[in-house]
């Protein structure tokens, strides 16, 4: 494989990995999204448990029947299994996107030595054309010279 066609295939392979982080990147920014809108969902059915029955009326309020307090009570139990349910589901998802992130950074890491390697050998290129080049311009030079000696 030729040096231009070596450089060829590693830009191709580095634009490659560019698009794989930019997709990871894309990834994890919805898995940001998903994880916000789990965290606000527990907030606020912690909030609802709370702020509902008997508990979270103020002092000296009227007390409930007992029927009505067995019914907010078991409102309440099944508004708090709720947000436990959230709560871990938003650690296994936490948990996701921690292993998305070092995947990410594997990917970006990966792209980043590929892309020094390319700079590698498009320098190494730049200077086998210069250095071929000045061959050139100096061969020129060599026989103009002795054409005009002889």
């Amino acid at each position: 494989m030729s040096k231009r066609e070596t450089i060829t295939s590693l830009d191709t392979l580095v634009r490659v990995r560019s698009t794989e982080v930019e997709r990871m990147q894309t990834a994890l920014a919805k898995k940001e999204a998903t994880r916000a809108r789990y965290q606000a969902s527990v907030e606020r059915l912690t909030a609802l448990a709370e702020d509902s029955g008997p508990s979270g009326q103020p002092a000296g309020a009227r007390a409930l029947s007992p029927a009505l307090a067995i019914n907010c009570g078991n409102y309440k139990q099944a508004v708090f299994a709720l947000a436990d349910t959230h709560r871990t589901d938003l650690q296994l998802h936490e948990a996701d996107m921690a292993v998305a992130q070092k995947h990410l950074a594997q990917a970006w890491t990966r792209r980043e030595l590929l892309g020094k390697v390319l700079e590698q050998h498009e320098v190494a290129y730049a200077r086998a054309q210069e250095r071929t080049q000045r061959k050139r311009e100096d061969e020129i030079a060599t026989q103009s010279w002795l054409a005009k000696n002889v």
